[in-house]
Formats: C-alpha cells, structure tokens, sequence
C-alpha cells in the first residue's frame, strides 16, 4: 500500500499521516522546535524529574540527541546513530529511576503540554497531531511494556488501523 509504505504524506485529507511521513509536511523546524518545547519543559520542571536529565546533558545535548531520533523515524533520513538499541541502552541505564508509572505520568503531562503549545509549529492540517499522537503512543506502549507500568494511551486521539 503505497500510501502506507511511502515517506511522503498523501495529499488527500481523508487518508492519515504515518508519523514516519511526518517530515514530508512538517521539515525539520517544526519538529525541532516541538522537541525544544518539550525539553524547556523538563528542565523547569521539579527535581526529582529533571535530575535524570541534568545528569546525561544540559538542554541542548537533550534537544539534538531527540531531535535526530524524531527526524529519522519522521522520514527525514538518517539522523540518529544507534537506532533501537541506543534507546534501549538510554531508558536502561541512564533513564530507568523514572520508567516508572509516576515518571510516566509526569513524561506524559509534560509532552502534553509541549504538544498543545506548539500547535502553531504544526501547521493546518489537522491529521499531524493524531500522526504525533500515533508516533508518541507507539513508543510509549512500548516502555510501559518493558518497563511495566501503565498505558493509559494519553495522547489524545490517534490514527486508526489500516484495513486493507
């Protein structure tokens, strides 16, 4: 199914967004800047969260390192060198004291608030936050999984399955 399988987003407004056609309508800074939204969010936040953060890298460190990971599995190409074992090694060992269902919690809240606020950033194409939702509670059912907490599926709503 091409509209699955491409990198670039259909045109028609009745067919989804793949978040890994996201790049192909939003480019790079969009996605950037969702990123740096998020992450200004983190490191004002209380310290018993943002201290898992301060410890691997200051604000930049964390915006480029996530920026390159959305940027490659938006569809825009090589950017993050490691894949899936760099982000299991990441949440296993740097991040495991808050893959927890009250570090979840507050993870969720914050990229809430980071995505409402950074509509303008999304354009008018309103299949772009269910693509992000998709996106974010893809990776999220994961850890809940491998780490055992919760999915509440918080995101909001999400594209819906593909029927052949």
């Amino acid at each position: 199914m091409e509209q699955i399988t491409s990198l670039q987003a259909s045109h028609n407004p009745q067919m989804p967004i793949q978040f890994w056609q996201l790049f192909s309508v939003l480019g790079p800074e969009p996605i950037v800047g969702i990123v740096a939204n998020f992450y200004q969010r983190v490191f004002d936040d209380v310290p018993w969260f943002t201290s898992v953060f301060t410890r691997v890298g200051n604000l930049n460190h964390h915006i480029s390192k996530q920026a390159s990971m959305w940027l490659d599995v938006m569809g825009g190409g090589t950017y993050y060198h490691g894949a899936e074992f760099r982000l299991n090694f990441h949440h296993t060992h740097n991040a495991h004291s808050l893959m927890h269902e009250k570090g979840a919690r507050r993870w969720v809240t914050l990229m809430v608030d980071a995505l409402e606020d950074s509509e303008p950033l999304m354009g008018d194409d309103t299949r772009v936050r269910a693509s992000l939702n998709t996106f974010l509670a893809h990776f999220f059912a994961k850890y809940a999984q491998d780490f055992q907490f919760e999915n509440r599926k918080p995101f909001g709503p999400i594209n819906p399955p593909v029927l052949q």
